[in-house]
């Protein structure tokens, strides 16, 4: 096992994967330097001497500037380093020879739906019209979970407060989302639970959701029947019964969608886990599937890596767009843009937005962006792709579900046991993590800095996805857990 490790050969500071101790002899090459501090696991330190607002280089990158001299092996984080990002930037295409490569087919058992995608779970989904029948859609689904038939798994409620008191932007991202999930292929059936009264009634939401399988997509507004329970059960029944009839099948991984999310970072996260599921991207791609990366906002400082991997210059505009809009979004609240690290982050050793963010992307691989999508905007081509939505993690995962993601690959350092509207792989940057919360981690990158290469290491990953969307169940689905939440931008009335 490694000790510390150089990323990049033009880094001025090292990390420690273990801890080093204060007066410990570090050697990178022909360098030798004594730890003039303690520096925790997954931090930093300098191995030269680094001038007042001098850049503090990782991953080949500057991830900030020295608020003081640094000596060489100083412990460097944000004690002694500050964010060298700035405001709203100009920003020039210089693309970048693409790396897109082919390998062979491969496929995994889904479920074919009619519009021809395919799901990876055949499951009832309830969706409330707005937050004031959360309790009756979750009465319904605990109920009708007794009466499950065939391949049906599980009939799931998912609450939300929005729906009604909305404005503007504000409602119709609620409406989008709505429509989405209800259209999502994991969902065998769904059935559509509205009160009567709200301003994202069903009927207003009917045009967002377009046309459906009557035997698919059911319809119940409370206020208009006498036994909200009674009528709810029936119409429940009646989509078990039809969705207990699909099978699993062999379908082709091209009609794989994957998001891509991070939370709770640490800083192995830019070692293991992220390059992990980069090289993933990079291997569904390959085989004609599709990734979605989000989280506008941990992409801040590593923007122009995308930008220049753009397929063409209409992207490109499309991405300083997305970037430039999310730095408009926090000066309208007048918010700091690059107040991100959370406690959590720089307990873990993440010290500024370019840390994070340099690490983050690193989840995209290498392949060239073939789409930038807005919110709740469903994807309509393979590749990858940027969307936009925060970096907050319920959101953002609910985001990548509503853009059309079947799975989303969640990297951590910190470990969580939340989930979202689809299954919600959980991969530790550290195996300690790993081991001691078995039941939230369902896959370990730490191993990347014990004994495992990176190549064997991404295999095995895409193996586990294929098993996962086959319907071998994730941490979070063996639980119980089923999280959504939506994207709150605008006035409550």
């Amino acid at each position: 096992m490694k000790d510390y490790i150089q990323i990049h050969e033009s880094d001025n500071v090292i990390v420690a994967i273990k801890e080093i101790d204060a007066g410990e002899r570090v050697r990178i090459g022909t360098l030798q330097i004594e730890a003039k501090d303690a520096i925790p696991a997954g931090h930093k330190m300098a191995l030269c001497d680094i001038p007042e607002g001098g850049s503090v280089r990782k991953y080949g990158c500057c991830i900030g500037n020295a608020r003081e001299e640094i000596k060489a092996g100083q412990w460097v984080h944000t004690h002694n380093m500050k964010t060298a990002l700035g405001d709203l930037l100009e920003y020039s295409y210089e693309p970048v020879p693409e790396k897109e490569f082919a390998t062979p087919e491969a496929f995994f058992m889904g479920y074919v739906r009619p519009d021809g995608k395919a799901g990876v779970r055949n499951e009832i989904w309830i969706i409330p019209t707005v937050g004031c029948v959360n309790n009756v859609a979750q009465a319904l689904a605990s109920s009708a979970n007794k009466r499950l038939q065939g391949t049906v798994e599980e009939v799931i409620a998912f609450p939300h407060p929005y729906g009604c008191s909305q404005m503007g932007e504000d409602q119709e991202h609620t409406r989008v989302i709505l429509a989405d999930l209800i259209r999502h292929p994991n969902a065998g059936g769904v059935l559509v639970l509205g009160l009567g009264c709200e301003n994202s009634n069903i009927d207003v939401l009917k045009p967002y959701i377009g046309e459906v399988d009557p035997d698919r997509v059911k319809f119940l507004v409370c206020q208009e029947t006498e036994d909200e329970m009674e009528s709810g059960g029936q119409l429940l029944d009646e989509l078990i019964a039809h969705a207990a009839e699909d099978k699993r099948e062999p379908v082709s991984v091209s009609k794989l969608v994957v998001g891509m999310k991070c939370g709770g970072s640490d800083g192995f996260s830019g070692i293991t886990a992220n390059p992990l599921v980069g090289k993933f991207s990079d291997l569904l791609i390959s085989k004609g599937g599709t990734t979605i990366l989000t989280e506008v906002p941990e992409m801040f400082g590593a923007e122009t890596l995308l930008m220049n991997r753009c397929q063409d210059r209409e992207l490109f505009e499309k991405t300083v767009k997305l970037i430039n809009d999310f730095k408009q979004y926090f000066m309208d609240h007048n918010q700091s843009i690059y107040e991100n690290p959370s406690p959590g982050n720089k307990k873990g050793g993440i010290s500024t937005l370019e840390d994070k963010s340099l690490g983050c992307t690193q989840k995209s691989g290498s392949a060239p962006v073939r789409g930038v999508l807005a919110y709740g905007q469903r994807v309509e081509r393979p590749g990858l792709h940027l969307l936009s939505a925060p970096g907050n993690d319920l959101v953002a995962s609910t985001a990548l579900a509503a853009s059309g993601a079947q799975i989303v690959l969640f990297t951590t350092g910190r470990g969580t046991p939340f989930a979202s509207p689809v299954p919600t792989v959980k991969i530790s940057s550290n195996s300690a993590l790993a081991q001691k919360k078995k039941n939230w981690i369902d896959f370990n990158a730490g191993v990347l800095v014990e004994d495992r290469e990176m190549e064997e290491t991404a295999e095995k990953l895409f193996d586990y996805v294929i098993a996962v969307a086959s319907g071998k169940k994730v941490c979070s689905e063996e639980a119980g857990f089923h999280d959504m939440a939506i994207f709150k931008q605008g006035v409550t009335l």
